[in-house]
């Protein structure tokens, strides 16, 4: 990895918005909104209620929310944690963003997660995670295996670290304790990346962080 990476000089007016991941809000997002705050960015933090509805009604009442805080003109990016990634691709299935940029996905369960087939149908899990969780198995119906390829600029930050070694314990191949490396990976990415991070605080990681601005800024991650 380059010692310096470079630091993106986004061309005004460009805008990233970030989605949060499941059970989260807006304040795991705080210090990537920050740095790329100071690279440049209009930033849009946007929470919502990831635990409350499904995913088709969280994308249809979050993206439009979170567009409308973007500047008029320039590009439009995403960084998103985890089940955020899933939000845009649901939105993006039926509708289009048509000054849309870059995406980075930090652990997205882009091919759903075996930890919900395991334990999806568990009284706690739906409590704690909403039907929306319960929408990420790994089966050919869940949601995330029926929104197909992607077809903008997509690259992928995986983790292979974990601190939760029960749930690891249902995840075949390496992983950061709720996603596999592999299924994070979707048919058109442009990219994808594994770094030794876990997915609860992979968002908040300084060398995540760094590679996110790479790829906004050039397309690409700088490999190790």
């Amino acid at each position: 990895m380059r010692t310096n990476p470079p630091q993106a000089a986004p061309q005004d007016p460009q805008c990233v918005i970030l989605l949060h991941g499941l059970a989260r809000t807006a304040h795991a997002m705080k210090k990537m909104e920050t740095a790329l705050e100071k690279t440049g960015y209009t930033v849009v933090n946007q929470g919502y209620p990831s635990t409350k509805h499904p995913i088709q009604t969280l994308a249809a009442q979050t993206l439009p929310a979170a567009l409308a805080q973007c500047p008029d003109e320039g590009s439009i990016h995403f960084v998103t944690h985890s089940m955020g990634g899933i939000l845009l691709r649901q939105y993006l299935s039926e509708h289009t963003i048509p000054r849309l940029g870059r995406t980075v996905m930090l652990g997205p369960p882009n091919q759903g997660s075996e930890v919900v087939d395991r334990l999806g149908a568990w009284a706690p899990f739906q409590w704690f995670n909403g039907s929306a969780g319960s929408q990420m198995g790994t089966g050919p119906d869940s949601l995330p295996n029926q929104l197909g390829p992607v077809d903008f600029p997509v690259g992928i930050i995986a983790g292979n670290q974990t601190i939760n070694f029960l749930l690891s314990t249902q995840l075949p191949g390496s992983n950061d304790g709720k996603v596999t490396v592999e299924r994070t990976k979707v048919e058109g990415m442009q990219d994808h990346l594994v770094l030794p991070v876990t997915h609860p605080f992979m968002m908040r990681n300084g060398a995540v962080i760094e590679q996110v601005k790479i790829f906004l800024a050039e397309g690409r991650f700088d490999y190790p």
